[in-house]
């Protein structure tokens, strides 16, 4: 049943976090790069960190589902949308400090905004991000990474290296100052993906650099990414699909696959990067979901390899059916992944 349909957990949310602050069925695709998602029952724009606070703890006193959603990247939202509170994190501020640092709440954005304060004030180690949405919070939920400056490319790149310490909110309730070392960060990996702590600020330790240098970095990995992903702005999706397998990017498994292309619906497999699935108009998460289980079945067929998503599923979905649009191949053709 949905969440409005209970005036009571209204009237609480509205009396701890505002009177015209919390909103019912708000349509959540607006809210995701993908533009796919159902109605969240309740919806409150967390702006700073205490506010962010008070609503997951308003949250968890009620005992009802909540999630923070930032840029609304790596994610898919159910066509039913969301039985609970969605606490849309816009908390952006943040300030240069002495030493190097600079300090930011978890829904500030990566880039443009704190890589451009960085970079205008000759501070280096956030300027490999550029072009990837990402909030602060995000980036420390899935480790930001990109690879190093080019000529090179030699290796991965990744937020942990530059984060000094992190303000949370622990599950139990309490804000603490953390280190590093508590994130346990992996490959597109942190403990946050366990544990219902919620990051509430940042602050990242930088180096002194050459803006004119940092300008080239950026121009490159602009470049680079321009070149091998579909823009977000007129072919919506969530990033990557699915996670790199025994250090193959499944990109390479779905290409040598000869699944560009291939399409569920409004869903299909970008031409340009075959680990991300686009939205050619009105795809929704059904097709989507159909398209990554076709996908899997695919390349576990002929590689061997059964691939894991990446990206998160939020809300209520409806059942796989065989009455969903069936896969039209793409036009590219087959590769063996011997060859």
């Amino acid at each position: 049943m949905p969440l409005v349909l209970h005036s009571e957990v209204f009237s609480f949310l509205c009396a701890r976090l505002g009177p015209e602050r919390v909103q019912r069925n708000v349509p959540l695709a607006p809210y995701t790069t993908f533009k796919i998602g159902g109605p969240a029952d309740l919806f409150f724009e967390a702006r700073t960190r205490d506010e962010l606070a008070e609503a997951v703890l308003a949250a968890r006193e009620l005992g009802i589902p909540y999630f923070v959603l930032g840029l609304g990247a790596n994610i898919l939202v159910g066509d039913r949308g969301f039985r609970g509170l969605v606490i849309r994190n816009v908390a952006r501020a943040y300030r240069l400090l002495p030493g190097h640092r600079l300090w930011a709440e978890s829904g500030a954005i990566v880039y443009p905004d704190l890589i451009e304060v960085a970079v205008g004030a000759g501070l280096s180690g956030l300027e490999h991000y550029v072009g990837i949405p990402s909030t602060v919070g995000g980036a420390l939920w899935q480790n930001l990474h990109f690879l190093s400056p080019p000529p090179e490319r030699e290796r991965t790149v990744f937020i942990e290296e530059v984060l000094a310490e992190a303000e949370i909110l622990t599950a139990e309730g309490k804000r603490r100052l953390v280190g590093p070392d508590y994130f346990r960060f992996g490959y597109d990996y942190s403990i946050l993906h366990e544990r219902d702590d919620i990051v509430l600020a940042a602050t990242f330790q930088l180096t002194p650099g050459d803006p004119a240098r940092m300008r080239e970095i950026m121009a490159a990995n602009l470049a680079w990414r321009r070149e091998r992903h579909p823009p977000l702005e007129t072919e919506p999706s969530a990033g990557s699909i699915f996670k790199k397998i025994d250090g193959i990017g499944a990109g390479r498994l779905i290409d040598q696959c000869g699944l560009k292309g291939t399409r569920i619906g409004d869903a299909e497999v970008s031409p340009r990067h075959a680990n991300i699935i686009v939205n050619r108009g009105k795809a929704t998460a059904a097709q989507v979901r159909a398209l990554i289980a076709y996908v899997q079945q695919v390349v576990e067929a002929r590689t061997g390899y059964r691939l894991e998503p990446e990206i998160r599923f939020v809300g209520e979905f409806e059942p796989l059916s065989e009455n969903e649009p069936q896969p039209v191949p793409g036009h590219v053709a087959i590769r063996h992944p011997d060859r």
